[in-house]
């Protein structure tokens, strides 16, 4: 899994960079920016071809983002991390192309302040149908509480976004809510209350941070997607420990 992570991460930094700029995600191939010769098949190995290449363009001498291979190594690890958490079961796929999706979701959303409905839209049946494949396999019991769990992340996105005529919550992360609230929900309601409320709070502390520390204010526009992302991946991973935690200190008291 951390080998197909490193691959996956190298093609999530081509989505990251060509998708906001409108452009063909499968060709040209990949091209320097500053001096646009074609990258050489050998420097394009993830991670290793950055540290051979020292963060340079093998041609023009351009400095190479850092970012590059910090995705493909961090999409590695996430990727690992999935093995280790679903062991090669038919949910393993479902997580892994919603990992994917939502480390792209996010750079993007850091970069230009958006989500953008090409990624979001087609998430949503691309998700369901491998959902509706692990079920085949492994039974439909999780399916009630995933749909109740999706219309509830869209019905709370929804009326942040339209309650506040799109200043709450931009129209994107209404979008993308379906998906990560029925995905989480296949988990249980663990998994979907806490990448829910997840999100929402690391969004908290971090612009509490920035009021503190970078001169923000209240009224700053913060991009929230990469929030709805550190939320669902702590659902995804930790959701329904802490669930079945609660659950059993109720039961004792």
């Amino acid at each position: 899994m951390a080998v197909l992570g490193l691959a996956i991460g190298s093609f999530l930094n081509v989505v990251i960079y060509r998708v906001p700029l409108g452009l063909s995600i499968n060709s040209p191939g990949s091209a320097c920016p500053q001096c646009k010769h074609p990258v050489r098949w050998f420097d394009n190995v993830p991670v290793l071809s950055w540290l051979a290449l020292q963060g340079r363009c093998r041609d023009c001498r351009a400095p190479i983002s850092g970012r590059y291979p910090l995705v493909e190594a961090g999409t590695a690890a996430l990727f690992a991390l999935l093995g280790v958490r679903f062991g090669w079961s038919w949910l393993l796929p479902v997580m892994a192309v919603l990992i994917a999706g939502c480390v792209a979701l996010a750079l993007i959303d850091l970069d230009i302040g958006r989500l953008p409905f090409i990624i979001t839209v087609p998430g949503l049946p691309v998700v369901a149908a491998l959902l509706a494949l692990a079920g085949t396999q492994d039974g439909w019991h999780p399916a009630r509480v995933a749909l109740l769990s999706m219309l509830a992340w869209v019905g709370l996105f929804a009326v942040l976004h339209f309650g506040t005529g799109g200043r709450g919550m931009g129209l994107g992360d209404v979008m993308l809510a379906p998906t990560l609230g029925l995905a989480l929900g296949w988990l249980g309601w663990g998994a979907s209350l806490l990448g829910l409320f997840g999100g929402f709070a690391a969004g908290a502390v971090i612009g509490l941070l920035l009021i503190a520390f970078s001169g923000a204010t209240r009224k700053t526009a913060i991009p929230f997607g990469p929030f709805m992302v550190i939320g669902a991946a702590l659902g995804l991973f930790f959701g329904n420990h802490l669930w079945h935690a609660y659950q059993s200190h109720r039961g004792m008291g």
